[in-house]
């Protein structure tokens, strides 16, 4: 089928992967510089708003001292080490894919519509999807409507939660009108793992999800699993080791040519 992936690519998880790779910390230009040097074809970004409608790199919804990113302005959440969303973009080189996954809050449900997280984000979805190939995913299926309706070029991508199943996920994102379907590896299946009761063969998943129109990415699996899944057809892995997956289905590749 065709898509915006191709052959399985390699999707940076925050830049270059988890925590600090190389000395680089995740969700900064340094790791997004890194992931692009050791061979990422995408790069996975996470969004958050703060206090005064700005928008910052950071996965959780705390920093470590527990103080909400929802609460703090722009200013002390890069005091306290975060990239805005612009310093970001603008280390992303043009080149390569964006994955841009957008978290919302719970202010988003009372918050006056120009102030919640689908508001600020749309501005930045619409300029980068003139300047490169990129998709937008989230836990919220209201964000990725939302998305659909007020960035209707930019494609998007049903994660369901840890560890949910493909059962649900692939007929939930035919459902929203997602192109692309996030499963977590480990609702997969990993390396090792005995079978599952109910869960069905990764192949049929995947061929499944194609049938039903879809590309089907997985977050995180490890090389060894990542090159698993490239042999049963998926369409792009999300992963904290770029250069190991890289080699991975590089090998997969050819011991398959």
């Amino acid at each position: 089928m065709s898509g915006i992936f191709g052959a399985t690519a390699v999707i940076g998880h925050r830049g270059a992967g988890r925590g600090v790779v190389d000395g680089a910390l995740e969700n900064t230009p340094a790791s997004f510089e890194l992931a692009a040097r050791t061979g990422a074809d995408w790069i996975e970004i996470d969004v958050r708003r703060t206090a005064d409608d700005r928008l910052v790199l950071f996965h959780n919804a705390a920093l470590d001292d527990g103080r909400a990113i929802v609460d703090l302005t722009e200013e002390q959440c890069r005091a306290a080490g975060l990239a805005g969303l612009e310093e970001g973009l603008a280390a992303i080189p043009t080149e390569l894919g964006l994955d841009v996954d957008v978290k919302t809050v719970m202010e988003d449900g009372v918050d006056a519509p120009a102030r919640r997280t689908l508001s600020l984000v749309l501005p930045f979805l619409r300029r980068e999807a003139e300047r490169r190939r990129m998709f937008v995913c989230s836990f919220d299926p209201g964000l990725l409507l939302g998305v659909r309706e007020g960035a209707p070029g930019v494609a998007t991508a049903w994660m369901p939660y840890v560890r949910n199943p493909a059962d649900t996920a692939v007929p939930g994102a035919v459902g929203m009108g997602c192109p692309i379907v996030a499963v977590d590896a480990r609702a997969l299946g990993l390396s090792g793992e005995k079978p599952r009761p109910g869960r069905r063969e990764l192949e049929y998943t995947v061929e499944t999800a194609h049938r039903a129109g879809l590309e089907m990415i997985s977050w995180c699996p490890d090389p060894v699993d990542a090159a698993r899944f490239a042999r049963a057809g998926m369409d792009a892995v999300v992963v904290d080791d770029v250069p190991g997956a890289v080699a991975a289905l590089r090998e997969a590749t050819e011991s398959t040519g």
